[in-house]
């Protein structure tokens, strides 16, 4: 994995750090990072790359070579996690997993990590920044968003005003997030229902503040969906003050959910277009 083309970066373990039951921090650092950069967005994020051990890849590696190249069944594995902070001075790149035991590809990889351990990754891309002029911040999601969340807390000024509410399975699974705003903090215990489903209540039962509110929802597709047109058509929100994705689904892995997320997309906005025309 040493040899990589620029489009590529490669990070080094430097440390890591079990932060709730169910959250693992890795700091990467080293030469492979010296072209990563961000540009000020919250949600950056990157595509982290898994090749298949045992199998022969082109040298210098690429995903976009293997895939021109190699048979489908053997593409390197692609998985998208946020930057929950870039130290440029450092040349460190800080990622939080979700990890349930061996359950999925990223998440046992970052339970298992020890310094040296090398791990290639495409990107930042990401779009989303709280605007400082905003007159309240709305942040929603459930555990996968809450490096972004706690990234987009501590972008926000001295004088912005949020609320936030975070579902994780149980209060074991909350972390500290630091910020200077005035924010007021709810997490949602779900417990055995439905991931979702406690948040999609609590943000009906939300009272808004008066003023032009910016959001950021982001989780599992199927209560953003839900909490979309709740925002849209019940609460009036314009599109433009509303970030909002399916970062995952239940049941799907990353790959495929991204191979099918633009048509569940459209669809949602048809659907949408659709309730606001009647």
């Amino acid at each position: 994995m040493a040899n990589t083309r620029t489009d590529h970066h490669r990070g080094v373990v430097q440390r890591t750090e079990r932060i709730s039951r169910h959250m693992v921090r890795v700091v990467l650092g080293g030469d492979g990072l010296a072209d990563f950069a961000t540009t000020g967005c919250a949600d950056h994020y990157v595509k982290l790359v898994f090749p298949y051990e045992g199998v022969e890849y082109p040298e210098p590696f690429s995903v976009k070579t293997c895939r021109e190249t190699m048979p489908r069944e053997v593409w390197p594995r692609l998985r998208t996690y946020t930057v929950r902070a870039w130290d440029p001075d450092a040349r460190e790149l800080t990622l939080d997993f979700v990890v349930h035991g061996d359950e999925g590809l990223a998440g046992p990889w970052a339970e298992h990590a020890v310094p040296g351990d090398e791990l290639l990754m495409l990107g930042p891309g990401g779009g989303y920044a709280p605007d400082p002029e905003a007159a309240w911040h709305l942040l929603v999601g459930d555990e996968s968003v809450l490096p972004a969340i706690a990234a987009s807390l501590e972008a926000l000024p001295v004088s912005a005003r949020a609320h936030v509410l975070v579902e994780v399975e149980a209060p074991e699974d909350e972390q500290k997030l630091s910020t200077v705003a005035d924010v007021r903090i709810s997490w949602i215990y779900r417990g055995d229902r439905p991931v979702g489903e406690g948040l999609v209540e609590a943000v009906r039962a939300l009272e808004f503040p008066e003023g032009d509110v910016h959001a950021f929802v982001h989780g599992e597709a199927g209560f953003v969906k839900e909490l979309r047109r709740h925002l849209r058509l019940e609460r009036g929100i314009a599109m433009d003050r509303l970030s909002i994705s399916g970062y995952w689904r239940v049941g799907v892995d990353d790959e495929s959910w991204r191979a099918v997320k633009g048509d569940w997309n459209r669809r949602v906005e048809a659907e949408e277009a659709a309730a606001i025309a009647s």
